[in-house]
């Protein structure tokens, strides 16, 4: 069994089993959860809202595969 069907497996399993399992299963994983939980600073947090506010008032993106390209370009520049 592949790694994304044990993933959804797991997921479906999560969303029906008892207190007592969820409860095992969190106890098995709780160290790596709070290792994995991401704070962001204030600054960051600023920062992603100037850019939500920017794109809601009209401003102008960039597609993912112009991104992707200008990207690609910028690799290629430091080889």
């Amino acid at each position: 069994m592949n790694t994304a069907t044990i993933r959804q497996h797991l997921h479906n399993y999560l969303d029906i089993a008892n207190d007592k399992k969820l409860k095992a299963i969190y106890v098995m994983v709780e160290d790596e959860l709070k290792e994995s939980i991401t704070e962001y600073t204030d600054e960051l947090k600023a920062e992603l809202d100037q850019r939500v506010a920017y794109y809601l008032d009209g401003g102008a993106m960039v597609s993912s595969a112009e991104m992707g390209q200008r990207i690609q370009a910028i690799r290629k520049k430091r080889k």
